[in-house]
């Protein structure tokens, strides 16, 4: 599927860069909920190359860091 710009805008209000961004969220918050993959390995699996990078988008996204949103299902 080729997403453009102007069909992320149309169908979900939203830029192709932040829809693209909110998916990575969405899986990530499935796997840190449900998984007990580590941090680094969730962060590869989202396309990040560092997990310090992965670390610094989760929290900017939900003002908690990956360690922090994990826990709160425990």
């Amino acid at each position: 599927m080729v997403l453009h710009d102007h069909d992320a805008r149309a169908s979900w209000g939203l830029n192709t860069q932040q829809f693209i961004q909110e998916k990575l969220l969405e899986k990530a918050k499935e796997r840190l909920s449900t998984s007990e993959l580590s941090i680094s390995e969730i962060a590869f699996s989202c396309g990040f190359k560092h997990s310090q990078s992965f670390s610094k988008f989760f929290k900017s996204k939900t003002q908690l860091s990956p360690t922090e949103f994990r826990a709160s299902f425990n």
